[in-house]
């Protein structure tokens, strides 16, 4: 297979952060704040730093927050500007200019599959990265750069993986795989959701892909399963039966946001990381007799 270099990026995020009920009834879950930045523009951060100049964002409706964060704010720059606030000015205006956007409005969320298939006519015949807001991953080296650096050798579809407590294993799709070097193993078979007794592993996929443009007709014949939503592990099995697919085990400590209590621990490892307030948070930590 030709090597392309990857600089599209497809960001899924009209789901509707039920898990997040009532913060998310009127506000997108993409938006909550961790620390001082909202969730995706940490995503967003980590390709741009592996090397991503378009990104695609599928919203829905009720998502347009997104759109107006990543946008030029005029009157709150102008705002800004007249009160001397400098510092504020720069790092609002340096939201807006991270990276060109193309929004697709997915009209219903019907699943990751569907929503990486609206991208089609966008990404066309290029290899792309598929990232996921709820993963938000500390890592000294960008994960999907990390993930990059595999497709030099390997340029096909890349799973991005961490192993998992058995008994969680039914909130991944789990591989079955071969191990063919450090980190990096040749996948032969994928399942959604597995209960324990019956995962193949313990290697669960988390929301890092590099995909190829197969995928999108492994996709439009992928049919729809419960609540006739498409699910890209489905996809992935059919794109299998053509070309191979390797899986990654990434360095990094990732932080599972979508999840209330996964997001108030990230909020704590990020928190104590700020260089304005760290300490003082870490002070305050400390003096809480838990």
């Amino acid at each position: 297979m030709e090597h392309k270099a990857i600089t599209k990026a497809v960001f899924p995020a009209a789901g509707l952060g039920t898990r997040f009920l009532p913060a998310t009834k009127a506000s997108p879950k993409e938006m909550m704040p961790l620390v001082d930045k909202p969730l995706i523009q940490y995503v967003v951060e980590e390709a741009v730093a592996s090397g991503i100049d378009e990104i695609v964002l599928i919203t829905g409706r009720g998502k347009r927050a997104i759109e107006d964060h990543f946008d030029v704010a005029f009157e709150l720059e102008e705002d800004l500007k007249a009160k001397g606030k400098h510092k504020l000015l720069s790092e609002v205006q340096q939201i807006a200019d991270l990276v060109t956007f193309c929004y697709i409005r997915q009209k219903k969320a019907l699943g990751l599959g569907h929503a990486v298939l609206t991208a089609k006519r966008v990404i066309g015949n290029d290899p792309f990265a598929v990232l996921l807001g709820d993963d938000i991953i500390d890592a000294k080296t960008p994960v999907l750069k990390q993930m990059m650096n595999i497709f030099k050798r390997y340029p096909t579809t890349i799973l991005a993986i961490q192993k998992v407590p058995k008994a969680q294993t039914k909130n991944y799709g789990i591989i079955d795989a071969k191990k063919i070097e450090d980190g990096v193993y040749l996948v032969k078979d994928l399942v959604e959701k597995p209960s324990p007794h019956e995962a193949p592993s313990d290697l669960a996929i988390i929301g890092r892909y590099i995909l190829t443009p197969e995928i999108f007709t492994a996709l439009e014949q992928t049919k729809p399963g419960k609540g006739g939503e498409i699910q890209l592990t489905d996809g992935l099995r059919l794109l299998m039966e053509k070309q191979p697919i390797y899986a990654f085990e990434f360095e990094g400590v990732r932080h599972d946001a979508g999840d209330k209590l996964g997001f108030l621990m990230a909020t704590v490892q990020f928190g104590l990381k700020n260089q304005e307030f760290g300490h003082a948070f870490r002070s305050y930590l400390q003096k809480l007799k838990l």
